[in-house]
Order: structure tokens, then sequence, then C-alpha cells
């Protein structure tokens, strides 16, 4: 069977209803042809009719329908690494970035560095499904979600999953659920409240699941420190930013939405105003990636947890998350301006670049709030001719910020993913003015890696080595062979908390970073 699961274990967490794996498995039973999350309300099938399997796409290739009762859609993604080869795991990563939408199987393969044939094999190997069939699952079950909770006409929602035809998404809706769309809609809630006041563009919600613990308080604290201005706001309560998808541009805000304790589970609330059509999947899979929504808090804490080094820091904050990026490219920028300067004086010289490069959002489009974001961060194309002295860089940095646009632009380096974690900082750092701890930087927030760790950092040296001194980076490295394949989570535990790791789990408190132990440290993050 694909990527094994007990089958017994499975069943006790159907049994009992267990909400941490919702999203790691689902059960086909065989009585109704129906496939279910663990969590699913309805009368427990007898053992016998159960079929277990490691996702949604291998339900529906097995010939199971999605439940109308449970929902697939809404459960939290599954985990990419969670019992697959890391070329699935970044194969799902591109998938989950659109590279099926356009793209084919080749080229999917061809960007892992991997045949097409041995892709499918490992595809059905880990997951049982071929990478199309998990494709299709991705935008079949958005689109229920979409018909669910909007009031986007049918063929905006075709459109918005990623579907190159209205013809192809009502057959592939008929086939899936035996109902047509119009059939399957639910009475949409209107959205209530506007972006940043009275709204000139419709907003749309969309729904953001996530396997709880979720530590809101530290991810936002993190890209509060670096936001960019005119590009980013963000609030304790929310993040908002500026984004281009396609032709499409205009802006997104997210807040948490706490759940009720007993059926409602907490998730977060994306509310999106566009200029024009755009595949809304992108944005959703995006936000995913920005807030890490597909870790699973448990698993990750149960092996750091371990650790003496660890144990209290994972104990004080619960459901950390690795802070993702919107945008490559934009993340990949951020870093290099942050190579010894302070945090808040990286933060200056990207919104420098910004509003001297980026384009402002159409009036249309903007918040009512002036204080809200304008401005679309500039692509390589535009910063490959950038003139470092206008924006107060350093010609080194100035040179730095060109090769990284050249090299992305001609797809020199890839920012979404790549044939692995060594191949992606061996590229990185053959451009001139990144190093090592740049390269492990960009692989932990862009490229969405959890085993990236910059261990040359100066403040994870310090607090791994303690009242002996810094550790040298060639010990922190083998001090933290412990924490594979989760050594990005543990550096963000060991930044977030440096000083009282036993201290009581909370809120961080204002203005404090993982920086924030050492006044005269010059690396930023």
């Amino acid at each position: 069977m694909a990527a094994s699961l007990d089958a017994s274990v499975c069943y006790r967490a159907l049994e009992t209803r267990d909400a941490r794996f919702d999203g790691r498995f689902f059960v086909g039973v065989t009585s109704t042809g129906v496939y279910c999350r663990p969590v699913c309300p309805a009368r427990t099938p007898r053992p016998e009719n159960c079929v277990f399997v490691a996702c949604a796409a291998a339900a529906q290739e097995a010939g199971f329908r999605p439940c109308l009762r449970c929902r697939p859609e809404a459960s939290p993604g599954t985990p990419a690494w969670n019992g697959t080869s890391t070329t699935v795991a970044r194969g799902l990563q591109l998938i989950g970035q659109g590279a099926l939408d356009e793209g084919s199987v080749d080229d999917l393969a061809d960007r892992l560095g991997v045949g097409s044939r041995h892709l499918r094999r490992l595809f059905l190997e880990h997951l049982g499904a071929s990478p199309l069939a998990v494709a299709q699952t991705r935008r079949l079950l958005f689109a229920k979600k979409l018909l669910d909770e909007t009031e986007l006409k049918v063929a905006e929602i075709a459109f918005a999953s990623g579907f190159a035809s209205v013809r192809r998404f009502n057959d592939a809706v008929r086939k899936t659920w035996d109902r047509s769309p119009r059939e399957l809609r639910k009475p949409a809630r209107r959205a209530k409240r506007a972006l940043g006041g009275r709204e000139s563009r419709p907003v749309l919600q969309l729904r953001l699941p996530f396997r709880a613990p979720f530590d809101w308080d530290a991810l936002i604290g993190f890209l509060s420190l670096r936001a960019i201005p005119g590009v980013e706001s963000v609030t304790p309560e929310r993040y908002t930013r500026t984004l281009r998808l396609d032709d499409a541009v205009g802006i997104v805000q997210v807040e948490p939405v706490p759940g009720n304790g007993k059926r409602a589970e907490p998730y977060l609330l994306a509310r999106v105003r566009l200029s024009g059509p755009a595949p809304l999947i992108r944005v959703s899979d995006r936000l995913r990636r920005v807030f890490d929504l597909a870790a699973d808090p448990d698993r990750i804490a149960r092996q750091l947890g371990e650790d003496p080094d660890l144990a209290g820091r994972v104990a004080a904050r619960p459901g950390l998350r690795v802070p993702g990026a919107w945008n490559g490219f934009e993340l990949a920028v951020r870093a290099i301006l942050g190579q010894q300067v302070s945090v808040r004086g990286a933060t200056t010289l990207a919104g420098r670049i910004a509003n001297s490069y980026g384009t402002p959002l159409p009036e249309d489009v903007c918040c009512a709030d002036p204080a809200m974001p304008r401005v679309l961060f500039p692509g390589p194309e535009v910063l490959e001719k950038i003139d470092a002295a206008a924006v107060g860089l350093t010609k080194a940095r100035g040179a730095a910020i060109a090769g990284l646009s050249r090299a992305v632009r001609t797809g020199e380096v890839d920012l979404d993913a790549g044939p692995s974690l060594d191949d992606a900082v061996s590229k990185l750092c053959a451009l001139p003015g990144i190093g090592e701890w740049t390269a492990q930087y960009i692989a932990m927030r862009a490229l969405g890696e959890p085993d990236a760790f910059p261990h040359g950092d100066l403040v994870l040296r310090k607090v791994v080595g303690g009242a002996a001194g810094p550790l040298t980076a060639r010990e922190l490295g083998a001090r933290a062979e412990a924490w594979r394949p989760w050594r990005a989570y543990a550096a963000l535990h060991l930044w977030t908390t440096p000083e009282i790791p036993d201290r009581p789990a909370g809120k961080t408190p204002p203005g404090k970073s993982e920086n924030s132990t050492s006044k005269n440290r010059r690396k930023t993050r």
C-alpha cells in the first residue's frame, strides 16, 4: 500500500475522531463508495469496509467519491514530507504552486531532476496516485470549497480553480460527485467586511484550515519586523500585502479565526480583492506557504522536544511555524539586504527599493485606509538594472541583487523548488554576494525547506554553546544532526526564545525578536 499506513492505528483514530490525524490520511468506505476525513461525524464504518489511503487523490484514483458531510476539501493540507521521499515532497510543493496547471509531468520531472517515468513511479509508491491525479484532485477540491464558501459564478470558479475550460470543469465535477456544480452549491455567505474600509471591488473570502496548535503571535511578530513598507502591513491582528497573479493585481488580508472548542475548528481567514480574474487556487497555496499551514506541529514537537537544548523552547512555543514567503524572489532580495545590517535597516532598504522600482496598485483595488500597502514589489527584470547608489546600497550589494535578478529571470535559479536542498544552496552560493548563511535562509523561507539550517549563524552558535561560549559553525552543524529533518524549526525555536528556554507559553513581548538578545548583533533574519 502507498505511503505505508498502519490500518489498526488509522481505525483507532477514526473511531475517536482524533483531530490530530486530520489530513494525515483518508478512509474509503467500500460499502458506500465515499471517502472521508478521520473526523467525519458520520457513523464509523466496520473495519472490513475501510480502505486507508495517504491522500485524497489516492482515494479518488481508487474510485471513491468525496464525502459531502465532512468535506475533504476543508481538511488541513497533508504535510508534503509525511512519509514521502524528498522528490515526491518537492513535486507536491510544485504542484501546489501550479506546476501542472499549465506544464506537463515531463516539465515537472525536469525541474526535479528525474525522469518522468521515475516520478510517476515514486508518486504511486508513496501516495497511491499519479502527479496528474494529485493535481486534478487539488483543483476539484478547491473548486468545491469555492462552491460552498463563495458567490462566484461557476465559470469564474472553473478558472479560479485552474481548469482550462468550463466544459472540462463540469465534466470533472459530475464524474467526481455525480452532480453538476450548481447542484453541489450551497448558499454562500456574503463578505460583510471590506479590506481597510469601503470597497470598490468585491472581496472574496477564503478559509485556510491548519493543524493545531498554531502560534500566530510568534509568526506575526516575525513578519512584522520584516514587513516591506508599501508592500506589506502587519499588526498583531492581521497580515496584509499586495500581490500580482498573472494579469491580475490586488491585495490580500489574513487574520486568525478561533474555533469554538467543539465542532468548529480554528482557521485563517483570507480576504482577497483583485483587479480581474485570477487562479485563486494559487492565492490559497501561496498563503499556506507564507503561514506554513502544511506543518504537522505535533510530529515536529515530539522529535525536537527530546533534545535537552530544545525541550523547554518547544514546550514554550507549541505550534511554532517557519514563516514562508509569498514570492521567492522578493524574499531573496530581502535576505541579501539583511547581510551585515540590522533588521530595521534591511526593512528600510527594502522599502526604498519597493517604492523606487515597484508599481502602484490601481485606485479601484486600493483600500480606503492610506496606511495600507499600495505598491507591488518589482520583479527580476526590473531589479536586474538596479541603481545601487540611488537607493542607498553599496556597489557590492547592488551587484548581488542584480546577479540574483539575472539568474532568476533566465531560469538559472528556481526559487520555487529544486531537486534537493543541497542543489538549491549550491546554485545560490554560486551567485556573487550570496554565501551559505543567506542561501540557507532563502531555502528556509522561500523554498519551504524544513531541514534548511544556517549553521554559521552567530546567535544560534551562542545560544547552543551557552556558558561555554559560541560553538564553531562545524560544531553547530554536527550538533544539529539530531534535529533532522526539522532543523529549520529548531532554528526558529532558538531564535524566538534564545534566553529563557523554560518560560511559559504566551505572546511575544512587544518589540522582541530573535535578535533582541544582542544589541551589537549585526546579522539580520
